[in-house]
């Protein structure tokens, strides 16, 4: 039986990386250890993990996440009034597959998706 999944993306910088995702979207480090070129993080119900990979070229990156959530509204919201860039083609919008959806890139170029079913 399966039960979880935590992906596991690249980040070139654990400072800048873990700024992005604590001090701007929210998120906590996971756990007491600091590993070294390791970086947990989580919030709510999610884990995202994250692997040193100081040659990453960001424009080269296709690191993918889909995160299902139940209050897409606010999340978008906070997100705007926080100042956090929404991808440029990544609005807040219904699209045809039931899902409201919106997207932004991490500092490595990682692209989070936040969806809620509208079914």
């Amino acid at each position: 039986m399966l039960t979880e999944i935590n992906p596991k993306l690249p980040m070139r910088d654990k400072a800048v990386t873990k700024e992005y995702y604590l001090g701007k979207l929210g998120f906590q480090t996971l756990g007491d250890n600091d590993f070294d070129g390791y970086l947990m993080v989580h919030k709510d119900n999610i884990q995202i993990h994250f692997f040193e990979f100081k040659e990453l070229d960001p424009k080269e990156n296709y690191g993918q996440v889909y995160i299902r959530t139940t209050n897409i509204d606010e999340i978008y919201q906070s997100f705007l009034d926080n100042k956090i860039s929404i991808h440029p083609n990544g609005n807040l919008e219904t699209k045809p597959w039931g899902q409201k959806e919106f997207a932004l890139l991490d500092p490595d170029n990682n692209l989070l998706t936040f969806g809620q079913s509208i079914k």
